[in-house]
């Protein structure tokens, strides 16, 4: 990347727009220069030409024929009095139109294209290396003179372009100071201009610095120029979404504090118990008791982790065999379910079906509300597990026959440590579960089977 191209992205607008702006009014600066020249030339050049006709006329004057001959009378001092209105010399050629008699220069050049009589005609030459203005003109002779049988008396005045190029260069040296002083101003004019309307975007840059670190209130949008306000919007949704998500996150360490504070409260009374008791048995039967309650702290522990990681953790799409992810879930949970006297399985009619999302995640929201269904369920109940896609998108069922959520969780279910009164979980695992669904713009359902007892949770997610 050259180092211009880094320059300009990292310019300010100010500097990018007169980057910008500055090679457009060059340019649009030289355009009228160009166009001032063009129409400089063209009245320089009317001006000139109606003083070579004025010539053309006075010479047409003064040719006569009477002699039997071609004259002019008095050109000299025609050409004497011409001369004190032009710079240079002054050329003229008074001649039949076949060439043969001709008075003055004769080798003055031809115009470019014929004459027509009656109709003078100019154009620029070069007579002896001096740029030269013609005028040329041609009518017809009452008689031809001796030498020339030609009836049409041509006319050539020229004169030298040093005096037309003399003010042409003047006024345009007059014209480029005045613009090249215009852009100048124009310049100066753009960059107040930019400080003025760039103004509301420094104050609100200077608002923002000035703010604290915990300062999420929405930004002023009052006195803002209307393309800025959409731009200060979105920051201030930003800023809500923030917040928001400060305020879930201080919730969920407030509740994942008091929720690890109780297990290891309990967890140290079970323990100085067991140290205090001295009979074996009872020991034996405190120690089981702490054993499992560190059981349940490492699974809210984990479960605190998960639900961390389905919040912020970054989606990792990939193809996902549902069936073998529901078989390996079942069979990780198969201990737990044996000794629960759970029938843990798959649906009779499961068939292959595969999805995309992000594997680990999907298998812990599967793995904890089958954990749900077989810890909280019904003992020696059944638990199945079941897998589809269709073509609006994947599909994961848990269902067991036990007794149903609580009626205090019916319109809290999802939420993050919602839990039942006699329950001995975290409360996590339906809320991972839902997180989990969002992430993958799905959603959780809770309802019960059809025609009969338990609980029914789902997991959909669409197809991307």
């Amino acid at each position: 990347m050259s180092w211009n191209w880094v320059w300009i992205r990292q310019a300010s607008t100010r500097q990018r727009l007169l980057v910008l702006l500055l090679p457009a009014m060059v340019v649009m600066a030289a355009a009228g220069l160009w166009f001032t020249r063009a129409d400089v030339m063209a009245s320089t050049n009317a001006a000139y030409d109606r003083s070579l006709l004025g010539a053309i006329k006075a010479l047409d004057l003064n040719v006569s024929t009477a002699s039997g001959g071609l004259s002019v009378e008095l050109p000299y001092r025609l050409f004497e009095f011409f001369q004190l209105t032009a710079t240079g010399k002054v050329y003229f050629r008074v001649a039949t139109a076949d060439g043969l008699v001709e008075l003055g220069n004769p080798d003055l050049p031809a115009p470019p294209t014929p004459l027509r009589p009656g109709q003078p005609q100019f154009y620029d030459a070069s007579y002896f290396g001096d740029s030269v203005r013609v005028g040329a003109f041609m009518r017809a002779l009452d008689a031809a003179p001796e030498g020339s049988d030609s009836q049409f008396l041509v006319i050539q005045v020229a004169e030298s372009t040093a005096s037309r190029t003399q003010f042409t260069a003047g006024f345009m040296r007059r014209a480029a100071l005045r613009d090249l002083a215009l852009l100048a101003l124009l310049l100066a004019s753009v960059v107040a201009v930019l400080g003025v309307a760039l103004r509301p975007i420094t104050r609100l840059a200077a608002q923002t610095r000035a703010r604290r670190a915990d300062d999420l209130r929405p930004m002023e949008t009052a006195g803002l120029p209307r393309d800025i306000a959409p731009l200060v919007a979105a920051v201030n949704q930003q800023l809500q979404r923030t917040r928001q998500l400060m305020d879930e996150r201080q919730a969920f360490m407030d509740d994942a504090s008091h929720q690890l504070r109780t297990p290891l409260a309990t967890l140290r009374a079970q323990l100085d118990y067991a140290l205090r008791e001295r009979d074996g048995a009872r020991q034996r039967q405190a120690l089981q008791a702490l054993s499992g309650t560190l059981g349940d702290a490492i699974r809210a522990t984990n479960q605190l982790l998960t639900l961390a990681r389905s919040d912020v953790a970054e989606l990792l799409p990939e193809p996902v065999d549902l069936m073998r992810l529901a078989r390996d879930v079942a069979l990780e949970l198969l201990p737990l379910a044996r000794a629960r006297g759970v029938d843990l399985g798959l649906a009779d009619d499961a068939a292959e079906a595969w999805a995309r999302g992000d594997r680990e995640l999907l298998r812990q929201a599967l793995l904890n509300i089958t954990h749900n269904a077989v810890q909280h369920g019904r003992e020696h109940g059944v638990v199945t597990l079941a897998a589809s896609a269709d073509a609006q998108g994947y599909r994961l069922t848990v269902l067991d026959d036990g007794p149903g959520l609580a009626p205090e969780l019916a319109g809290r279910a999802g939420q993050r440590f919602a839990k039942g009164r006699l329950s001995r979980g975290s409360g996590l695992g339906l809320a991972i579960a839902r997180s989990v669904m969002e992430r993958h713009g799905g959603t959780l359902r809770l309802d019960g089977p059809p025609g009969g007892q338990g609980t029914r949770v789902t997991l959909w997610w669409p197809r991307t």
